[in-house]
C-alpha cells in the first residue's frame, strides 16, 4: 500500500502503473470530485495541511491496512509533520530533509550552491522591506540590461510567483506580503538561455539511480506547452552533463522517487553550450509525461518502484521521437466531444485526459505521439491537442 498526498492528475496517472504492479494506492484528495478521486477507490478527503488527515491516510482509524510508505504529488505538506512521521518509523519518500529543497527556493539555492551545482547568479533578499528594496536595487544595477527575476521562495508554480523586474516598485506588493509574514523573496539573473531542458532521474533508498533522455520543454506564458523527447540536436556531451547534474542533485539531497531537474541551456564563455539548474520537483513531473508511452518504464511506474525500494526499470525510449503536447484550457464543455475526430485523424495519438473542469489555461490533459520523423510527430501531437482545446485544424 502506497499513500499519496494530493488528488490531482499526477496521483491519477500513478493509478494505472500501480494496478499493473499490483500495488494498492490510497490518495488524500482535496475534494471527492478531484482528478485522482475519479479513478482511485480509496480516496479519503482532507487537506495536505491537516495533520490528522495525513496520519489517518497512513494508518486508518477504521482498521484498514496501513500504508507501507508515504509519497506526494505536490510539495505543499508541513515539513514538521513529515519529520515527526519519520522519527516514529513511517517511511516518507522523498524525506522531509530532501523535500524542503522543493518547498523553499532559498533553501534549494543555498544547498545547490554548496554542492557546486551550476545555477544562475542569485541572492536572498532581506525580509525587512527597506533592506530588501536596497538589495534588489543593487542586484539590478549589476544585471545586464537592468533586469532580473524575482521569485517568492514558497508557493510558486507554472509561472506563478515569478516576475521579471527592472525596479523594486514592480514587486512592492510582494515586499508588503513579506512584512506581513509571507514568504521571503529571492532575485536571480535573467538568464539569456537558448532553450529549456529537463533531466528526469529516479533514485531508490538503496541508492540505485536511473535517468531518462534529456528533453526540451517549450513554455508558453510560463506554463509547459510541449515536451520533445529526446531534446533535438543536444550534443551527447551536454546530455551526459545534464544527467550527471540530475544524479548529483538526487544523491546530494538524498532524494528518493522521481526528481525533475529543470535546466536552462546557455552559451558558455567559450561559446560552448552549458546548463544551469532552474527548478526542482521531487515527484513525477510534466516534463516526464512523454514516458507513459515513449519509454520502456514510465515515470509513474518508476516513482512507485523507487519509493517501495524495488529494482528500477529500463528508461530507454521506445521510439526515436516522442512529443507531448499539453491541453491548456478549452472552448469545449466536454473534452471527450473531440475524441471521435481526434482518434479518426490521429489513430497513433495517445490521449490522457485528467477529468478536470474546463478553465482558461488549466492543464486538462495531454497527447503523446511517437515516431521517426520529428517534424511530423510534433505536428500531429500539437494538432491533436488543438482539437481537444476546441480549435479547428487544417486538413493534411
Amino acid at each position: 500500500m502506497v499513500a499519496v498526498v494530493g488528488g490531482g492528475q499526477l496521483a491519477r496517472m500513478m493509478a494505472p502503473a500501480a494496478a499493473e504492479l499490483g500495488v494498492r494506492l490510497r490518495v488524500l484528495v482535496e475534494d471527492p470530485t478531484t482528478s485522482a478521486a475519479q479513478v482511485v477507490t480509496d480516496a479519503p478527503v482532507g487537506a495536505a495541511s491537516d495533520e490528522a488527515a495525513i496520519r489517518d491516510l497512513i494508518a486508518p482509524s477504521d482498521g484498514r491496512a496501513p500504508a507501507s510508505v508515504l509519497t506526494f504529488e505536490h510539495e505543499h505538506v508541513p515539513n514538521t509533520l513529515l519529520t515527526d512521521l519519520v522519527e516514529h518509523g513511517t517511511p516518507v519518500r522523498p524525506g522531509p530533509h530532501a523535500l524542503v529543497q522543493a518547498q523553499d527556493k532559498i533553501v534549494m539555492r543555498e544547498r545547490l550552491t554548496a554542492l557546486g551545482v551550476p545555477c544562475p547568479r542569485w541572492a536572498a533578499l532581506p525580509a525587512d522591506p527597506a533592506e530588501g528594496r536596497t538589495a534588489l536595487e543593487a542586484f539590478l544595477a549589476e544585471a545586464p540590461g537592468g533586469e532580473a527575476v524575482v521569485k517568492t521562495s514558497r508557493g510558486g508554480y507554472d509561472g506563478k510567483g515569478v516576475r521579471v523586474v527592472s525596479a523594486p516598485e514592480q514587486v512592492a506588493d510582494w515586499f508588503d506580503a513579506v512584512a506581513a509574514g509571507g514568504p521571503r523573496l529571492l532575485v536571480e539573473e535573467k538568464v539569456p538561455f537558448t532553450r529549456e531542458l529537463a533531466a528526469l532521474v529516479a533514485r531508490r533508498p538503496s541508492g540505485e539511480v536511473r535517468t531518462w533522455p534529456v528533453v526540451e520543454s517549450i513554455q508558453r506564458d510560463g506554463v509547459c506547452s510541449e515536451v520533445i523527447a529526446p531534446a533535438p540536436d543536444l550534443a551527447p556531451k551536454l546530455d551526459a552533463r545534464a544527467r550527471e547534474i540530475a544524479v548529483a542533485v538526487a544523491e546530494g539531497l538524498d532524494v528518493t522517487g522521481v526528481l525533475a531537474v529543470e535546466l536552462f541551456e546557455v552559451a558558455g564563455p567559450d561559446g560552448e553550450p552549458r546548463v544551469l539548474v532552474n527548478e526542482l520537483a521531487m515527484r513525477p513531473h510534466n516534463s516526464g509525461h512523454w514516458t507513459i508511452d515513449g519509454a520502456v518504464t514510465s515515470q509513474f511506474e518508476q516513482h512507485l518502484r523507487a519509493v517501495l525500494d524495488l529494482p528500477l526499470g529500463d528508461t530507454a525510449p521506445r521510439a526515436p521521437w516522442t512529443v507531448m503536447a499539453n491541453v491548456l484550457g478549452s472552448t469545449l464543455d466536454e473534452l471527450t466531444d473531440a475524441l471521435p475526430e481526434l482518434l479518426a485523424r490521429f489513430p497513433e495519438a495517445r490521449v490522457n485526459l485528467y477529468g478536470k473542469g474546463v478553465r482558461p489555461g488549466r492543464k486538462l490533459g495531454h497527447v503523446n505521439v511517437s515516431g521517426t520523423d520529428l517534424a511530423e510527430v510534433r505536428r500531429r501531437a500539437v494538432a491533436a491537442a488543438a482539437l481537444l482545446r476546441g480549435e479547428s485544424i487544417e486538413e493534411s
